[in-house]
């Protein structure tokens, strides 16, 4: 399988849980230079929601 996870040359979101038992892991990156990364059902909840609101397709909304 491929490597998902995001760069910035690849900006995008990235969400993995291997198992039901097992931790989400998520990272993103934003083509404007924001990164971040996130361990815990919670954490990775809280980064999509901030990345889908605040980066990615949303910068087409205001323009970046």
């Amino acid at each position: 399988m491929a490597d998902l996870t995001p760069t910035p040359d690849r900006p995008g979101l990235h969400v993995s849980k291997p198992s039901p038992n097992a931790p989400a892991t998520g990272s993103a990156v934003c083509h404007c230079g924001a990164t971040a990364t996130a361990t815990g059902d919670r954490q990775v909840r809280a980064l999509v929601e901030g990345y889908t609101a605040n980066h990615g397709a949303a910068h087409d909304r205001t323009g970046w």
